[in-house]
Parts: structure tokens; sequence; C-alpha cells
């Protein structure tokens, strides 16, 4: 099942990409930094934005270590090490997704600010009790033992320490459309209902801080993006860059599922209990 899902994600030249596209729109001999690669490297459809927003749930403060589960391409720890002067260490499943992230963080001078590691959420290499935060943005999608990622979270926080989610949800109407960004057809996609996240939580021993269905909220913006990409105008930078030219069709279809209610999202903070 690993695999599949990692094959769903993985393809060549995925750093060359994104440090060519962005290289291009600057001028020349200009560093490269975490903010210029953001709006290439933020895998998920409302990019930079929705790393903002996950920022100022997570709240980070200088100098903590913080876990990114399931960190992509290494978009949004590059991001929030470099806002907030922390390390961030990220682990993925898709190793060429680290490969990537790796490159990037040499291309933009954060090596010692933002690590890499390829591996599961469901079994963190990490010791217990070694991370200030953590946070996960539309990973728990291809998770089937979802006790177990909780758990797992739980386990490699400081006691007190918060664990910050976006989450994409299983709606209340019919089947989502596929190929989706996170999977390619139903047999590896796991959305659970947002009181079903909620109760998960609640049975890892998690206390809950905040938690919101954000599906009204993010419509709009999904809405805008459809007719950027039906009418050809969408941005040159963006997650294509990571995904390849089959993103449009991915994201498409999200937005389709989202509009007939197969879909949603959500957003919550919580913490290890001391």
């Amino acid at each position: 099942m690993t695999d599949r899902i990692a094959e769903h994600y993985a393809n060549d030249g995925i750093a060359e990409r994104i440090l060519s596209a962005v290289t291009a729109t600057l001028a020349p001999g200009t560093p490269l930094t975490a903010e210029l690669l953001a709006a290439a490297d933020q895998l998920h459809g409302r990019g930079l934005d929705a790393t903002k927003e996950l920022a100022a749930l997570l709240d980070p403060k200088a100098g903590e270590h913080i876990l990114d589960i399931g960190s992509g391409v290494g978009g949004p720890a590059r991001w929030i090490a470099s806002k907030f002067n922390c390390h961030v260490t990220g682990i993925d499943l898709t190793a060429a997704f680290c490969e990537a992230a790796d490159e990037l963080n040499r291309a933009t001078a954060l090596t010692d600010r933002v690590s890499i590691v390829h591996g599961s959420a469901t079994s963190l290499p990490f010791a217990d009790r070694t991370f200030d935060r953590a946070y996960s943005h539309n990973v728990i999608m291809n998770i089937s033992d979802k006790s177990a990622f909780y758990r797992e979270a739980r386990r490699v926080l400081k006691p007190g320490g918060v664990l910050a989610l976006l989450n994409l949800i299983a709606g209340s109407v019919g089947r989502p459309h596929y190929p989706a960004p996170w999977a390619a057809s139903s047999a590896t996609s796991f959305l659970a209902t947002f009181e079903e996240t909620r109760a998960d939580l609640l049975a890892e021993g998690f206390e809950i801080i905040e938690i919101e269905d954000t599906t009204e909220r993010s419509r709009g913006v999904r809405r805008a993006h459809a007719q950027r990409l039906e009418a050809g105008t969408a941005p040159v930078l963006g997650a294509h860059l990571v995904m390849g030219p089959r993103m449009k069709e991915l994201q498409l279809n999200v937005i389709r599922s989202e509009e007939e209610g197969s879909i949603g999202s959500m957003q919550a903070l919580v913490r290890r209990p001391l």
C-alpha cells in the first residue's frame, strides 16, 4: 500500500523544474530564499496562503524544534524555519520528494535549519518527547491507520506540545472524483469525516484547543482557482511544478468534489497533555 501511495506522488526532476521556473522570474544573481521559492514549492492547492494559515495556528517560536509530518518537497518547512527562526524536521514517504527537498534546502542555504527524513508517519523514527510542536497538511487522507498516525504524533511531542492540522475530510454526499492530488483512486484514499477526526484525536489522548470545519471558507478560493485553471490563466509558478502537468486535472477534480459535497476541509489545534 505504501509503495502505491509513493508512486502516485513520485516523478523525476522536481527540484530542477522548481529552480528553473523561479530563477527565470528573478534578476541574475538574486539569492534564492524560502520566500522566493514559496510560489512554487507549496504542494497544496492554496499554496503559501494555506501555509500562512497553518503557521498562524501553530504559532511557532524562535529556537523551537518542529516536526512536519508529510513534508512533501519541504516548502512549508523552509518557509516556517526561515520566518520564525526555528528548526523544522520533515518526514515524507515519497523518496523523490525527500530528494527534491534536500536539493532545495541546499539552494536556499537552509540545511542548518531544515532536515528531511524518508519514512512513515505511522512509525516515526524519532525518540519520545523530541518536538516542541508538530503540523501536518493534507496527509491523513493517505493514512488508513489513523490511530497510529495520531499516536505517533503524540508520542514524539513534548508534554504540552501542540499539533496543528489542515486536512481534507469526507463530505456527506457521494464519492470524490479521482484521480485526486492525494490518490489515483479510492484504493489509496482514506478520508475521514469531521466528527471521526475529532473522535480519533480524543481517543489518542489529545486535548482539543480548537477545531473547525473550514469547507465553506475555502470553497470561494477553490472556485476562483478553478476559473483560472479552465481559462488557462493559472500562475506560472505553482503546485504543478511539483506534480507535473497532471496537476490541472487533479485540482479540478478536487474542486468538483468539493462543489458536489463529497469532500470538505477542516483545521485543528490539539495538545499533548502535560
